[in-house]
């Protein structure tokens, strides 16, 4: 793959976590229960993200893997979220 797709790749995925840790707070009732949300979305997004940086090959970056890594973890998170808005379901 090109740099300029892994770029736009890791772009993006970043975008969705920010999208996803954005919206958490909104959809989900107390705080302890989003700092717990929050926390194993990153846990989980680190875990993957220093998995695929740690077996990247020579010609892709370790650190644009990282971040489609942990950015990959937010997707099915950031879609669920997503209906939720568009439902203006409450809290949960």
């Amino acid at each position: 793959m090109s740099m300029v797709f892994q770029l736009v790749a890791a772009a993006a995925l970043l975008a969705v976590a920010f999208y996803a840790q954005h919206r958490i707070p909104f959809h989900t009732a107390g705080r302890s229960k989003t700092l717990l949300t929050r926390g194993v979305l990153a846990s989980i997004g680190v875990a993957l993200g220093a998995l695929a940086a740690n077996f990247a090959p020579e010609r892709v970056s370790a650190a644009l893997l990282f971040v489609q890594g942990f950015g990959l973890v937010h997707v099915p998170a950031a879609l669920i979220l997503f209906l939720k808005r568009a439902r203006h379901e409450r809290p949960s």
